[in-house]
């Protein structure tokens, strides 16, 4: 029996980038840190060096531990991370998403769906990955600008437990937050390995949504209007 609905965020609720945009987005990001930590430290370094740094920073841990935003800023432009006060790394981090949120819009069937799920008394929850190990809690802030956070019973992001996707933990995280058991959800998200492989591995039903038209998956859905088909037929 189907208790709980979990979903992906960026492009799954959320229309963001996908990977060939993500060069550019991350150096805007980059930029406006940069600009950042220049205006506030009056610290700034060559060109050549912030490119390079940028370079030997932009890789996720095979773990999957989270590698901190914080942390790599501060390697990038030559800080001391543990010296930094809590104004200078929240302004660092806000500066380098700007670019990420700016181009961010809801797929016309995200809140319609869940509002259709909870009205249909199933919990829904999200579990998602955040790009360079963004804050989660400005991720949060994020959720309510869009106007998701009020249909979503549980959040969890990668740097609430330390661990990305594929890991189990972030799925196991919402679920015990949601009060279901794994077998209990389906977990809906975009990547193959990610999304649908890390659900399976933490026990909760997978179902891949392939809004391009991608995908070689003949059991994925193309938008929410067929996965409330989908949690309809299992409920």
């Amino acid at each position: 029996m189907i208790r709980a609905v979990l979903f992906d965020l960026g492009n799954t609720l959320v229309a963001y980038y996908g990977r060939p945009e993500f060069p550019a987005i991350l150096a805007d990001g980059i930029a406006r840190a940069r600009a950042y930590v220049a205006r506030e430290l009056g610290v700034t370094v060559p060109d050549a060096v912030v490119e390079q740094r940028v370079a030997d920073e932009n890789y996720e841990s095979a773990d999957p531990s989270v590698r901190p935003l914080v942390q790599r800023l501060a390697r990038i432009f030559g800080l001391d991370a543990g010296l930094l006060d809590e104004r200078v790394t929240d302004g660092m981090c806000r500066a380098w998403l700007e670019p990420t949120f700016q181009v961010g819009r809801l797929y016309h069937d995200s809140l319609v769906t869940l509002a259709k799920l909870r009205s249909g008394g199933l919990k829904t929850g999200l579990v998602s990955n955040t790009p360079w190990g963004s804050p989660g809690a400005m991720w949060r802030e994020e959720l309510a600008r869009l106007g998701l956070a009020p249909l979503l019973d549980a959040i969890v992001f990668c740097t609430d437990v330390g661990r990305r996707k594929p890991d189990p933990r972030p799925f196991l995280a919402c679920c015990e937050q949601l009060g279901v058991q794994p077998d209990e959800a389906i977990f809906v998200g975009d990547h193959p390995r990610w999304d649908v492989e890390g659900a399976a591995a933490a026990g909760l039903r997978p179902v891949l949504i392939d809004r391009g038209g991608s995908a070689q998956d003949s059991s994925a859905v193309a938008d929410l209007s067929e996965l409330l088909a989908l949690v309809s037929a299992q409920a």
